[in-house]
């Protein structure tokens, strides 16, 4: 079954134009969900709209949005006033402006999506564009209109397509200082710094998100068809506490394992082949001073 693609429009650069559309680069369909279900009968509960004050059930027809003023009061929008702010949609993702990749703040990354051509003829504009971007490094700013609102989306060359990955606004994301301010500087040793660094390097790879597992999915599948197959869930088993690490030159020390014993056992090896000859030497001279002594 074709993917369904989520918007359908164009994308322009200047005077050149192409049919794309854009279809989700990311899902939560595969993810284990429970539904809200009656002990008694196994019948599945709906959720429904409560006047907080009264507790009574409210009709659709009664529904409307608000926004609080303050004190539990609110102005009440009607949805014809709301109509009245929605930007209407050109169909056009129309790039504004080229930037380096690497000036986008990570922060500022929310939905990706899979832009692709639609139709055999727009490959050509779409083909231009994708390497343009892709022999420059950079990544495009376009604007664009879904879901009634207006997103930021970021365009970049990605495999024979592209990647849009629609961006937060800057009032959407937190300043650090609020949450960072309260953390020291205290002076960390430079053995400390070296033994962390070598625990980095013995863990270094690459990326690979398949290397990643989601456990608790795993064993939420393998959780309902055991209960499924009227098996018991035994409950588990309390962990012991081993508290706090005390001595964090010990615990870097430990962390580098059994690589950084082995080295210290071979570097100690090696050093005792080294004395061991200026031992025997040693031993060998001593008798021909005894005798000197005795003679004198």
């Amino acid at each position: 079954m074709a993917a369904r693609a989520y918007w359908k429009g164009y994308l322009k650069l200047s005077l050149v134009t192409c049919p794309v559309a854009l279809y989700p680069a990311s899902s939560q369909s595969e993810k284990t969900r429970f539904h809200q279900i009656n002990r008694k009968t196994g019948n599945r509960l709906r959720q429904q709209m409560v006047d907080e004050e009264t507790g009574r059930v409210v009709d659709k027809e009664n529904k409307r949005r608000g926004y609080e003023l303050g004190n539990g009061k609110y102005v009440e929008i009607e949805p014809e006033e709301l109509e009245a702010v929605q930007i209407e949609s050109n169909h056009t993702i129309d790039i504004e402006s080229f930037v380096p990749s690497d000036e986008i703040d990570q922060r500022y990354l929310n939905h990706p999506y899979y832009v692709a051509p639609d139709g055999k003829a727009a490959v050509d504009a779409f083909a231009v564009i994708r390497d343009a971007m892709k022999a420059k490094g950079s990544v495009a700013l376009a604007r664009i209109v879904f879901a009634n609102r207006e997103h930021i989306l970021a365009v970049e060359a990605w495999g024979k397509g592209m990647l849009g990955t629609t961006l937060r606004y800057d009032y959407e994301v937190r300043d650090e200082s609020e949450f960072f301010k309260g953390i020291a500087s205290p002076r960390v040793a430079r053995e400390m710094v070296d033994l962390a660094g070598h625990i980095l390097d013995t863990k270094a790879g690459r990326f690979d998100a398949a290397k990643f597992k989601d456990e608790y999915e795993l064993a939420l599948r393998k959780l309902v068809k055991r209960k499924a197959a009227g098996k018991t869930i035994e409950p588990p088993e309390e962990r012991e506490d081993r508290g706090n690490v005390v001595d964090l030159m010990e615990a870097l020390r430990q962390s580098v394992g059994g690589k950084g014993r082995k080295a210290a056992a071979l570097r100690t090896g090696s050093d005792s082949k080294k004395s061991a000859p200026a031992r025997k030497r040693k031993s060998k001279a001593a008798p021909a001073r005894g005798r000197k002594r005795k003679a004198a």
